[in-house]
């Protein structure tokens, strides 16, 4: 796969699994973390499957990341082709009335804010070169309505709005706007938000390996052709209706 691929929150969850899967395609991967000791693993583990990698250690909730992610790609790579802005989380799940100021705007820097600026940044880069695909990894919130959920759905629901204008914006410079949606899955994210663990049977269920699978059959399109939406459930979570 000729494809230089940026990963954003690539340390563990769905972006490790990401790494690795384009990793085994071939592709060159600028995966990007807050943790440089965790993102040296990621880089073996890209190389092992028989991909290049270049790591940008950074916190995406600060725009000067990506303008450090832009220059890698361009100093090694010369291009981007496609970023996946998969870093997320909960930061907290709660009652409204225990969401404070700082809780609130850490959601959304987090799980919108970050992604406005993380396009921001490449996009002019993909225009210069009429052509790229971004992916969007929002959630199953930005459908479904759950209790204590709603500053963290807020933001997901707006990530997928975002999306929508931004493939309206950009579709005319030959860019595509793409979007995963995933369902309940083991990444760590309960723990980060401080909820209980999910407890279900793990080879029935949603796993990082699926959304992998998804990102890759979006980037793996023909030209001409865009996947505006992929929505991945697992079999061990009840959402009704679909």
């Amino acid at each position: 796969m000729d494809k230089i691929i940026v990963i954003t929150g690539a340390s563990s969850g769905f972006g490790l699994a990401m790494a690795e899967r384009f990793g085994s395609a071939g592709a060159r991967i600028i995966p990007v973390a807050r943790d440089a000791a965790k993102l040296e693993e990621v880089v073996k583990i890209i190389r092992k499957a028989g991909g290049e990698a270049v790591p940008v250690a950074g916190d995406v909730t600060d725009a000067a990341t990506f303008d450090k992610i832009l220059a890698a790609a361009l100093e090694h790579f010369g291009r981007i082709d496609v970023l996946i802005n998969n870093a997320g989380g909960g930061v907290k799940i709660g009652p409204i009335e225990e969401m404070d100021d700082a809780t609130i705007q850490a959601c959304f820097d987090l799980n919108l804010g970050s992604v406005i600026r993380g396009c921001r940044a490449v996009v002019p880069q993909m225009k210069k070169q009429q052509s790229g695909l971004i992916i969007n990894v929002t959630s199953a919130c930005a459908k479904f309505a759950w209790p204590h959920w709603s500053v963290y759905s807020a933001a997901k629901t707006g990530l997928s709005m975002f999306s929508r204008c931004l493939f309206a914006e950009l579709r005319p410079f030959g860019i595509g706007v793409s979007v995963i949606v995933p369902g309940g899955s083991k990444t760590g994210f309960q723990q980060n938000a401080g909820i209980g663990a999910i407890e279900w049977d793990e080879s029935n269920a949603l796993r990082p390996e699926h959304i992998a699978e998804a990102a890759f059959s979006i980037v793996n399109q023909s030209k001409g052709a865009i996947v505006p939406e992929i929505v991945v459930y697992g079999m061990e979570q009840e959402i009704i209706p679909f």
